[in-house]
């Protein structure tokens, strides 16, 4: 499989939308931080998306705090950004199902970042009742165990625990990854 930063394309804003379940969060200093840093050297990094065909709409995957700086709807809104791309995002395609997709935003995420808890309750739980088990979610999530746990209490769902044991909650270390 070739990288798909091979084949980085010129998006207009107005093809893209965010997806629903990033939990990442940048705290203002921070996104101005962030706008100074795209006017100063440029987009660097192009977004990750998801294409819908049918659609003929770009669903982010990782890129939402670059993508927000371009959004003319966005509070973080950059004209000055807007203007000299010319309302045009660099994007890079990804082909991967809801769940893997979902998985490549926390990754991308937690390798720079922190996310808001609750939301992270809210993908392991969307992610268990996909039907990807725990040796799934802590392989692609990158998470451990005791965190997976503890994300799996927070929502409160008992259905996230059905068929567990709690006396082996450490079992799922032991699992195949």
């Amino acid at each position: 499989m070739k990288s798909p930063v091979y084949n980085v394309q010129a998006v207009p804003i107005d093809k893209i939308r965010a997806n629903s379940y990033n939990p990442n969060s940048v705290a203002p200093p921070e996104m101005k931080l962030l706008e100074l840093s795209i006017w100063e050297d440029g987009y660097t990094m192009p977004d990750v998306c998801y294409y819908y065909p049918d659609e003929d709409i770009y669903e982010i995957v990782d890129g939402f705090h670059r993508y927000s700086l371009m959004n003319p709807n966005s509070k973080h809104f950059s004209r000055r950004i807007y203007d000299r791309e010319k309302g045009l995002l660099p994007v890079v395609v990804i082909e991967k199902d809801n769940s893997n997709r979902i998985a490549s935003t926390i990754r991308h995420n937690r390798a720079r970042g922190s996310h808001d808890v609750d939301l992270m309750s809210n993908i392991v739980s969307e992610l268990t009742k996909a039907g990807m088990g725990d040796a799934w979610i802590l392989k692609h999530i990158g998470m451990d165990a005791d965190e997976l746990l503890r994300l799996k209490q927070i929502t409160g769902l008992a259905e996230l625990f059905k068929n567990k044991e709690f006396s082996h909650s450490r079992q799922i270390k032991n699992e195949q990854i």
